[in-house]
């Protein structure tokens, strides 16, 4: 055995176990991850609930006081509509549906037309986005036309596309691919740049070619970026097609929005905008749970550890 080492009588033995001077073991210290572990995890539970609980709170405090002021006509429902005219609609509607068929079917075609602009404009603006970050000329040559495009009204855009394309869904997909497209766009294109040089080095000394290095590397690192964007580049597709169907369309919920405002009908018009919320809100849920997965390997944020 060494020599007797610090304070209280434990020493260390040959084998590195700590012993006492009674010739017994040290009963081992517990790691941080088992002291307080049991409270850190009530903290963080009783944070969750406090936190619903006062979004369940402000949502009742909102309507509660629309619906007051509404009824005792201190604003004027004919043009604020009212909480309940709201349910009464969107009962209506699922009963009976709309003037252009089932509710559920003007749901399905904003959300196919979204869906579609979506997919098409994320995979645009990431291919384009990781080009131009990786090849400097072509972004130099490139830049002013893009950002000469992303500063045309959209509203524009979408009047153009629908003499081009008709009423149809293409000219939906490709104003809502449009919206899309500038957001990932212009967050792959600086993730990109922002890659560390001296990593991009040491891979190409190890031998890596073009390609693998912007697969395993560059995408990787640019992740964080393009991920981020998708959280408002879904809510951009639903306006794009929203404004399409507004345009001109023959179904979907930018369509039953119009009829509702040409009819002055407040409560058909917020009924629609709550269903949109519903869907914005799901895929927000959807695209948050990808992040986790495809952002695992991410050391966690002290922000993000302090939120769960």
């Amino acid at each position: 055995m060494s020599e007797p080492e610090g304070r209280g009588g434990v020493w260390t033995d040959e084998r590195g176990g700590a012993s006492d001077e009674r010739g017994g073991k040290t009963p081992p210290v517990k790691g941080e991850g088992e002291v307080g572990g049991a409270p850190e995890a009530s903290r963080k539970h009783s944070r969750r609930m406090l936190i619903w609980a006062a979004r369940g709170a402000a949502l009742v405090l909102l309507f509660g006081s629309w619906q007051l002021l509404t009824t005792r006509k201190i604003v004027d429902p004919f043009f604020w509509g009212q909480p309940s005219g709201i349910v009464r609609q969107l009962i209506d509607w699922f009963r009976h549906g709309t003037a252009y068929g089932s509710i559920w079917l003007q749901i399905w075609v904003t959300m196919k037309e979204a869906l579609l602009g979506f997919a098409f404009g994320v995979g645009s603006g990431i291919v384009f986005g990781v080009l131009l970050g990786q090849v400097r000329f072509l972004s130099d040559v490139l830049s002013p036309y893009i950002k000469a495009a992303n500063a045309l009204p959209r509203i524009v855009l979408g009047s153009i596309f629908v003499v081009w394309l008709g009423l149809g869904t293409p000219s939906k997909v490709l104003l809502a691919a449009v919206l899309v497209f500038f957001v990932v766009f212009f967050n792959a294109f600086q993730g990109v740049r922002e890659v560390d040089e001296h990593l991009i080095a040491n891979v190409r000394v190890l031998g890596a070619s073009r390609w693998q290095v912007v697969r395993n590397v560059v995408i990787p690192s640019a992740l964080t970026w393009i991920i981020a964007s998708l959280h408002v580049a879904f809510g951009f597709a639903i306006i794009g097609a929203i404004v399409g169907e507004f345009l001109g369309a023959q179904q979907g919920l930018g369509l039953v929005i119009s009829t509702a405002q040409n009819n002055f009908d407040p409560d058909g018009v917020f009924a629609a905008m709550l269903l949109i919320a519903v869907i914005a809100l799901t895929a927000e849920w959807l695209i948050g749970l990808l992040e986790r997965r495809l952002l695992a390997w991410r050391p966690q944020a002290r922000s993000e550890a302090t939120a769960a």
